[in-house]
């Protein structure tokens, strides 16, 4: 049934990045909220004077403009339980005791593919059982006045992790709630969360998303919109998340949005982390600037390590404390944090909390470090422009100027890719890979467009650790890369090297 209602609201209007018309929105609009009897409760005016009246610490768009403004960065989990109490109790719990700048809710997987009848069979399942069967919470099913009891139960701003390709009712229940932040875009998470669904139909939906956010700002309401970033769990080169962030970013743009946050999975390698979180901003700014689109805010966050965590919970931990390094060194204005327990399934409020904590020490104690002027940093950065450029000029080009209609056209064509991809529009043919210094380079570019120099920069590194390992230059190399930081340490630095390695003079 939903997919039938998703079918029912797509726009006959051509495929365009061009903002949709106000008497068209507010027609689509209507259809969206008669989908699900709790669309029936969505009030703009009402919602609008309550975000009016929330404290400025309770506004994302405002916190973040704060913490850019002081080079702070804030903090904030994920997380989402099936049933109201147990959500409240777990937003209630990063706040007070995980000290949580920003507080999410996450919804669940059938609310993520609009299959609202089961979240709502599930969100009962999970309160005649006492805990959670749901891996997140059924925003759509609880409606506005259950989600602002969420909303009012915090003294922090709140966000909306949706995971969806399909953000349209959701994002308007949320909203309404009172959430102050929205995380999700039309191409990031089509490409990561869905196998059949189009991109142009997460672009359009997200077009949708983007111009509600602007319908608040024309109210005087700042929402902050996020791009999610890569959520696959494996490798993605940071100059495929930032060509991707930048066009997420000027759909945004294109539909009025004023405050666009972008996301970046943490590569682990403190200089190329910090190096993508400078181009990240720089390039987004850039292309905004050259379309005319004057005044948007582009914070950016750093997420947490998104391919395989080990078992042990002391490298786990070693982990989350490292990631809160290197979103502090690099400038990010927020972290996306996990915990110990990444690696046995969804953390419980307290290890949610506690990473939090460990992720905030990090931080304080990397306060002020910088890598301005580092040789290896400024080189990254350069390598790191030259790779998007490339990308955005030939997804422009192959648009004929049109992000919406290019970024179709480059999928099509190979053009842009994302390793690993689930979406059967997507090549998968690029394949990164690490160097023998911990840096992810590209070992098959696929049709992406990489400058032939570059590209062999890449190899060349990337074949000094397959010599020094006694690898293969291939698939083997790749696959390696994604799992190598989940591996016992006993395997990533052996505490036996000493005695194995032969006595100095021995030789002779």
């Amino acid at each position: 049934m939903a997919s039938v209602m998703s079918e029912s609201l797509r726009t006959k209007r051509p495929l365009g990045e061009a903002a949709i018309p106000w008497d068209e929105f507010d027609a689509m609009r209507a259809e969206n909220l008669a989908r699900w009897p709790t669309g029936a409760a969505v009030d703009l005016d009402e919602a609008v004077e309550f975000h009016l009246g929330l404290a400025s610490h309770k506004r994302l768009a405002e916190v973040l403009r704060r913490a850019k403004a002081e080079r702070r960065c804030l903090t904030q989990p994920r997380g989402g339980f099936g049933t109201l109490r147990l959500q409240k109790a777990l937003m209630q719990a990063l706040d007070r005791e995980g000290l949580a700048d920003i507080v999410p809710t996450t919804t669940d997987s059938y609310t993520r593919n609009e299959h609202f009848a089961q979240a709502g069979r599930g969100s009962e399942e999970s309160e005649a059982a006492g805990r959670s069967l749901l891996n997140g919470f059924p925003i759509v099913n609880y409606g506005v006045a259950a989600c602002r009891e969420l909303v009012e139960a915090i003294d922090k701003p709140a966000i909306m992790l949706t995971g969806t390709a399909m953000p349209k009712l959701v994002g308007e229940i949320g909203y309404a709630a009172g959430y102050t932040g929205f995380l999700g875009s039309g191409i990031a998470y089509t490409t990561s969360y869905t196998k059949e669904y189009s991109i142009e139909d997460g672009i359009r939906n997200y077009q949708y998303l983007d111009r509600l956010a602007a319908l608040y700002a024309r109210r005087g309401v700042l929402l902050h919109r996020r791009q999610p970033g890569f959520l696959t769990g494996t490798n993605i080169p940071p100059c495929i998340a930032i060509a991707i962030a930048v066009l997420d970013c000027l759909l945004a743009a294109a539909q009025g949005v004023k405050q666009y946050g972008l996301e970046l999975g943490q590569t682990l390698h403190l200089v190329q982390d910090a190096a993508a979180i400078a181009v990240c901003e720089e390039m987004a700014q850039e292309y905004l600037g050259k379309r005319g689109y004057a005044g948007v805010e582009t914070p950016i966050t750093s997420l947490h390590w998104m391919g395989a965590w080990p078992h042990d919970e002391a490298q786990a931990a070693a982990l989350v404390a490292y990631g809160g390094t290197v979103a502090a060194v690099g400038g990010a204005v927020s972290v996306t944090t996990k915990s110990t327990h990444e690696a046995l399934g969804i953390p419980t409020p307290e290890a949610n909390a506690e990473g939090l904590r460990m992720t905030r020490m990090a931080i304080y104690l990397a306060r002020n470090l910088r890598l301005d002027g580092l040789p290896d940093y400024e080189r990254e950065k350069a390598l790191i422009r030259r790779e998007v450029r490339g990308i955005v000029e030939r997804v422009l080009e192959m648009g004929e100027g049109d992000v919406a209609i290019g970024t179709v056209r480059a999928f099509e064509a190979g053009v842009l890719d994302v390793p690993w991809s689930p979406n059967r529009q997507v090549a998968s043919r690029v394949l990164p890979a690490r160097d023998a210094d911990g840096y992810l380079r590209i070992l098959d570019a696929g049709a992406v467009p990489i400058e032939a120099d570059v590209l062999e920069e890449h190899r060349a590194r990337l074949a000094r650790r397959a010599s020094r390992e006694k690898l293969d230059m291939g698939y083997d190399l790749a696959v390696s890369s994604v799992y190598e930081l989940s591996e016992p340490l006993g395997v990533l630095l052996s505490d036996g090297w000493a005695k194995d390695a032969p006595a100095r003079g021995s030789e002779s």
